[in-house]
């Protein structure tokens, strides 16, 4: 009996524990820009309609500071199947058209993160950096 209940247990918080898998994805992190190569800190966060979005909330370089706010990531999904997060819409400031992008979590402290036009293999790989703290805007 005791064996049932410890399994049965274990299976609930395994549950809980799965459930809880796509908001890791949630947090700050470092990144640099691809085309510019300067840094910038963005927010992981859940959407309202359960998506995932980004928004920038530090930048590097002070003439870059109106793009504070922006949310240049929209609609990414979590597939559970690929452990994945898919389907991200990129607005790339200065740029015309949108990006695709799908990220992965390599660990505890980065994503990968692939963002593409049309093709995955026409892209690039980036890796975010998750960080504790938004560092301080200086101008």
């Amino acid at each position: 009996m005791k064996k049932l209940i410890t399994v049965i247990l274990f299976c609930c918080l395994g549950s809980v524990v799965f459930a809880q898998k796509a908001d890791d994805i949630c947090g700050i992190y470092y990144m640099v820009d691809p085309f510019s190569k300067e840094g910038s800190q963005v927010e992981m966060y859940r959407a309202s309609d359960g998506t995932y979005e980004a928004k920038v909330i530090w930048v590097e370089n002070p003439k870059k500071k109106p793009y504070l706010g922006l949310v240049f990531l929209k609609s990414l999904v979590y597939n559970k199947e690929k452990n994945e997060y898919q389907d991200g819409v990129v607005k790339y400031p200065g740029k015309k058209g949108t990006f695709s992008m799908t990220l992965w979590i390599e660990s505890s402290t980065k994503l990968k993160v692939r963002g593409y036009w049309g093709f995955a293999a026409l892209g690039k790989t980036m890796y975010w950096t998750k960080e504790a703290k938004v560092r301080v805007q200086h101008d």
